[in-house]
């Protein structure tokens, strides 16, 4: 076999593993069930809505790095969601949340939020700011 020919598996092996390693990483988007039965060191994506009647509590002053809220999945569970980020900037304006993290007692410890904000676009017309 040529040298060029063991360089090439090489290449394709080193490839082909890198990949499958990528696709285990991977996360899916999960509920708080879901989440609940997880393993508390694997993280999942969990999508949903902000519960607006209940408490956002964020204290810059106590504790800059912690925010939390309540949030309601696809499936209608609520939780109690604890950030341990600053409060995003119009977080009360979002439409729909993904958090990452996982359960830790009663509560999902989120490392990060994802937030969808409204569109100032209703179809193709502006909307008043």
């Amino acid at each position: 076999m040529k040298k060029t020919h063991i360089v090439g598996i090489i290449i394709i092996a080193i490839a082909m593993l890198s990949m499958i390693s990528l696709l285990g990483n991977s996360s899916t988007y999960a509920d708080f069930k879901e989440a609940k039965g997880s393993d508390p060191e694997e993280e999942v994506h969990v999508a949903g809505t902000l519960v607006l009647s209940k408490p956002i509590v964020y204290d810059p002053v106590k504790d800059p790095n912690s925010f939390s809220f309540y949030m309601k999945d696809k499936s209608g569970e609520e939780m109690h969601v604890i950030l341990k980020k600053i409060k995003p900037q119009d977080f009360e304006r979002s439409e729909q949340l993904v958090v990452i993290g996982s359960v830790q007692g009663n509560s999902f410890v989120a490392k990060d939020v994802l937030m969808k904000c409204p569109s100032k676009y209703n179809n193709g017309q502006e909307q008043a700011l």
